[in-house]
């Protein structure tokens, strides 16, 4: 039994062996069983270790963006706008107007456009807040014979008498709302002047900016890469926000014709809303038929013609974003609508509203970063002469 014993240990002795030799002396094309003699030791804890280390960076980094958002939203919103504004900036600057006359002229424009804004959504915006809680019972009294005709709700009268959906309660939560948009002012006041300092110094400083990034780089291929990218990223961001602002202000004024004929009241704050959300992807839409409907619920006396307004603005923009816009803009700077969608949800959850509007102009520049470091690599056929 001893020498058996003996015989079958040499055996397995002399087949690790002989796998070892065959390991060693494979070709360096040829793939050897690696599991046979690479043992799971140090080399896997280091791997482990540097995504570790990674992940941990990347949280801080998150923690970082998150925690310093009063800075990093307007001087990112800047840098965004002054990249649109980029070919603007050239041709101001091929007509002969010095970088200090364009920085003033462009930031100027973007100010009296915003102020604008604000300006035509100041008077509704009072008058919802002023009224807000006869409009909210004004709409209770039209949907809820709807509502109680759908008996799986189960929903009555006395469901907004008592409970969290009471007037009480509802009048609670509008003065919570309120009293967080005033204590936001502040900041907001304080973000509105840091965006104008630093898109005014940014497109001042646009062109040595450019400079320094492009002479940063040792290699003059790499500095050809650093020219390709900074000019794709203008031209992207530029051209399609030109595009996308003409089509919009055309759905605004669709949007006001709309809400002029459906008596909605105030058509011109409703076509200013569509063109402002339009710029948010999928949410925006959403946001913005979803108050149309609930416009025209209170407004008209049938919940078919209340809701017939936000039908018609939702093909409207159906057609404009499906048909329209790739139409024009082509298949060249196509993004992955999941992709989009989820950097919208992440940019809402890090900077709320601000970061949703950013989000499609980030994912446009890391879009094209990628492009420009990753080009895809096309096969040219030999045609026959």
């Amino acid at each position: 039994m001893a020498t058996t014993g003996a015989q079958g240990r040499r055996q397995k002795k002399g087949a690790a062996e002989l796998r070892l030799a065959r390991a060693e002396a494979a070709l360096p094309g040829e793939d050897a069983d690696i599991t046979d003699y690479t043992p799971l030791g140090r080399e896997a804890l280091e791997v482990a270790a540097s995504w570790a280390l990674i992940g941990i960076f990347c949280l801080l980094g998150l923690a970082v963006v998150s925690y310093m958002k009063l800075v990093l939203i307007p001087i990112t919103l800047a840098i965004v706008v002054g990249i649109i504004l980029g070919m603007a900036a050239e041709r101001l600057g091929e007509m002969g107007v010095p970088r200090f006359g364009t920085a003033l002229i462009l930031s100027s424009a973007v100010a009296v456009v915003l102020f604008l804004l604000i300006n035509a959504l100041a008077g509704p915006i009072g008058f919802f807040v002023e009224n807000g809680p006869d409009i909210i019972e004004q709409m209770i009294d039209r949907v809820m014979p709807f509502l109680q005709r759908q008996e799986w709700l189960n929903i009555s009268p006395v469901t907004f008498q008592t409970g969290p959906m009471s007037m009480e309660k509802l009048l609670e939560n509008s003065s919570s709302v309120l009293a967080v948009l005033t204590a936001s002012l502040t900041p907001a006041i304080i973000q509105a002047m840091i965006f104008f300092a630093a898109l005014m110094l940014f497109l001042y400083g646009r062109v040595r900016l450019r400079r320094t990034v492009i002479m940063a780089f040792p290699r003059r291929h790499q500095r050809l890469i650093a020219i390709r990218v900074l000019n794709s990223m203008e031209e992207v961001l530029g051209y399609y926000f030109a595009t996308a602002a003409m089509l919009y202000l055309a759905l605004g004024v669709s949007m006001t014709v709309i809400a002029y004929l459906g008596n909605l009241g105030s058509p011109v704050m409703w076509g200013i809303f569509a063109f402002i959300s339009s710029f948010i992807p999928y949410l925006g839409i959403t946001l913005m038929t979803a108050s149309v409907a609930l416009g025209g619920v209170l407004t008209h006396d049938t919940l078919i013609l209340g809701l017939l307004p936000a039908f018609v603005f939702f093909v409207v923009h159906l057609l404009m974003e499906n048909l329209v816009f790739p139409a024009i803009m082509g298949r060249q700077w196509e993004i992955n609508p999941f992709l989009v969608f989820i950097a919208i949800i992440f940019w809402t959850w890090m900077w709320g509203a601000v970061g949703a509007m950013l989000a499609l102009p980030l994912s446009l520049i890391v879009m094209t970063i990628a492009n420009e470091l990753f080009p895809e690599r096309k096969t040219v056929p030999h045609l026959p002469g």
